[in-house]
């Protein structure tokens, strides 16, 4: 009698969850389409979206635009020690990256990143927002603060087509040695929920990064970054060794 109290999306989506774990839909292939599993369980399109929707926000599943739904795999995520550039990121997943650069101005630091890039407020920082995609979809939204002092004239370089980690080193001579990462759980807002074209209130990842790098011989912060990530779109793991 409780089964006819379930929810159709509900049962669909049980059943989709019970296919991935016993690997009937593999990692990173497409599950069948929504007319097919209308069509296979004798349900609504609505019912079907409900379902796959649900399963997206719970990490089961990701959408291509204009390729369809597929299981995310656990064999394709993105190690959270490792210091490498999201593009990297992405064309590790054997993706298609793309940059929009969205704000690339030099504004003075304020308190909270003159303390984080051992600044004071009368020197400025150079700020650059972009947004990177995967596939043609957004992925990620970054804003990046470099002290001027350090990166003279960075402002010049085309970081649509340009890699950041590529040029530190290139053209100013620092070797990146290690980055303190931090992580939290946050919703998206305004700019960010349209840069990263979600609903508000999405649940979303939050990286808020401090980089250093060898200058004149002596270990010192070079950059700091927050990175909003689509959870829908990535994921991310730890590898740890005993």
């Amino acid at each position: 009698m409780e089964e006819e109290h379930i929810p159709k999306y509900f049962s669909l989506k049980r059943d989709i969850i019970q296919k991935i774990e016993m690997e009937e839909y593999a990692g990173d292939l497409p599950i069948p389409s929504e007319r097919e599993m209308m069509e296979s369980y004798q349900v609504s399109r609505i019912t079907v979206r409900k379902a796959i929707d649900e399963l997206v926000k719970e990490g089961y599943l990701y959408k291509v635009q204009g390729k369809g739904t597929y299981v995310k795999s656990d064999e394709n995520s993105q190690d959270l020690f490792a210091i490498t550039s999201c593009t990297e990121d992405v064309l590790r997943l054997g993706l298609q990256p793309s940059k929009r650069l969205v704000t690339a101005e030099y504004i003075p630091a304020d308190s909270k990143r003159a303390k984080t890039l051992h600044i004071t407020t009368d020197d400025r920082v150079f700020r650059m927002g972009r947004i990177l995609y995967a596939q043609g979809e957004p992925l990620n939204y970054t804003v990046t603060y470099l002290p001027e002092k350090l990166f003279s004239g960075i402002d010049q370089y085309d970081f649509v087509n340009e890699s950041l980690y590529h040029v530190i080193p290139r053209q100013y001579g620092i070797r990146i040695t290690k980055a303190r990462r931090t992580i939290e759980a946050v919703l998206a807002k305004d700019e960010i929920a349209e840069y990263l074209d979600i609903e508000e209130g999405m649940p979303i990842i939050l990286f808020g990064c401090t980089t250093s790098g060898i200058v004149n011989g002596m270990e010192v912060p070079i950059e700091y970054f927050k990175c909003y990530y689509r959870t829908d779109k990535f994921k991310f793991s730890i590898n740890q060794i005993r």
